[in-house]
């Protein structure tokens, strides 16, 4: 029982999602992802700070910057990462819509086309 409730709340984790994408359709639960990558920098001497994801929310890995002290940083947002930045980065994979669009298509043809068709049906019959 408590297996069958453990696997009702199941999220998707999007790990099918290429990370050199801007955005793209998870391949399992059919959602548009956009992959965002962020970067913790010291307020104070603008140093790159290493980070982790908690909670869904970015928080840096210690308490206090190891270049100057301080305590306070500022997050910045990046839609594409460098190669230099990536041991500082942080993935979060934002979900834009998760609904699926359906679509009909009505084809009208003309009078005179159904009519034609129709008498070639009778004379076949």
């Amino acid at each position: 029982m408590l297996f069958e409730f453990l696997k009702q709340n199941h999220e998707c984790k999007h790990t099918h999602i290429p990370l050199d994408a801007d955005e793209a359709y998870c391949p399992d639960c059919g959602a548009l992802v956009h992959n965002k990558w962020y970067i913790i920098r010291c307020s104070c001497c603008n140093i790159k700070r290493s980070s982790h994801l908690e909670y869904n929310e970015i928080k840096p890995d210690t308490k206090y910057c190891q270049n100057c002290g301080g305590t306070d940083f500022y997050i910045q947002k990046f839609d594409k990462i460098n190669l230099t930045d990536i041991n500082y980065a942080i993935l979060k994979k934002e979900v834009i819509s998760q609904k699926r669009v359906y679509s009909k298509q009505i084809w009208i043809e003309k009078e005179e086309q159904l009519l034609a068709e129709n008498k070639i049906i009778g004379y076949l019959i």
